[in-house]
């Protein structure tokens, strides 16, 4: 775990006085490492922010609140002193559904300086334009498409994750089968995306406890949400074919319950 940061909180408070339209800040410290998850779980970043969010224990973060129910994320970059990070979180409501997600390209998040000033400025110019194009995709697809088109009903009544243990060693699921609206349960219990397999993969390097207890979190978690969870090992007969174990070197940080 890195030592805390002094100074987010008044970062995040210069950063809002700064930014364009009327935003304000929330600064929050976190007693247990669990206690960062109803945030990250919003992330909308599949790059660096949400690497860091997944792989370190983040003592505390801020949220900017900013005009029409825009909300940015801001914490440390672990390792580097004279920065932060500053990443949208994805929009919620009840008219709001997974596949409204689908092909909404994610805005993603950037590193910025620690002077309010000079992040602000990068922030407006890099972050909230793609913010903006992305929530008003997400916001077309619920007004065009408000139910799933593939199934009637309740959108996750029968939506499943199937974990697999494969011969090698990993643990993981192939992209394309993960519910889209438990891909960031995974990226917060430490699973990493590998583009090259195609799969969600729990690294070797967290050992059998620290992989267990990282899948129990992900169960609760997806049943909590209505989604399903079953773990399975792969068929002896399939494995040669099954994509290689990730050569993942061990975390930086530890991460505690």
């Amino acid at each position: 775990m890195t030592s805390p940061r002094t100074d987010l909180a008044a970062f995040a408070a210069g950063l809002a006085d700064r930014l364009p339209g009327t935003w304000t800040s929330e600064y929050q410290r976190h007693a247990k490492y669990a206690d960062q998850f109803p945030r990250t779980e919003q992330l909308w970043d599949t790059g660096h922010v949400q690497y860091i969010v997944s792989q370190y224990v983040l003592t505390h973060d801020a949220v900017l609140h900013g005009p029409n129910d825009r909300w940015l994320y801001v914490s440390d970059r672990p390792r580097y002193p004279h920065q932060f990070v500053v990443a949208p979180l994805a929009p919620v409501g009840t008219h709001l559904k997974p596949h409204h997600f689908d092909a909404v390209e994610e805005p993603n998040g950037i590193a910025v300086p620690k002077d309010p000033a000079r992040a602000a400025a990068r922030v407006a110019r890099r972050v909230l334009p793609r913010y903006e194009q992305a929530l008003q995709a997400v916001l077309g697809n619920a007004a065009d498409q408000p139910d799933p088109p593939h199934r009637p009903g309740p959108p996750q009544a029968d939506q499943v994750l199937t974990l697999t243990l494969y011969s090698d060693g990993a643990l993981g699921a192939a992209y394309e089968s993960v519910p889209v609206d438990a891909r960031m349960t995974l990226y917060a219990h430490g699973f990493q995306y590998h583009p090259h397999q195609a799969a969600f993969l729990l690294p070797i390097a967290y050992g059998d406890s620290g992989r267990a207890l990282r899948v129990h979190g992900v169960v609760q978690q997806l049943t909590a949400k209505g989604i399903g969870v079953n773990l399975r090992h792969s068929a002896p007969a399939t494995s040669a074919a099954l994509p290689p174990a990730s050569p993942t070197t061990a975390p930086t940080t530890s991460r505690t319950r």
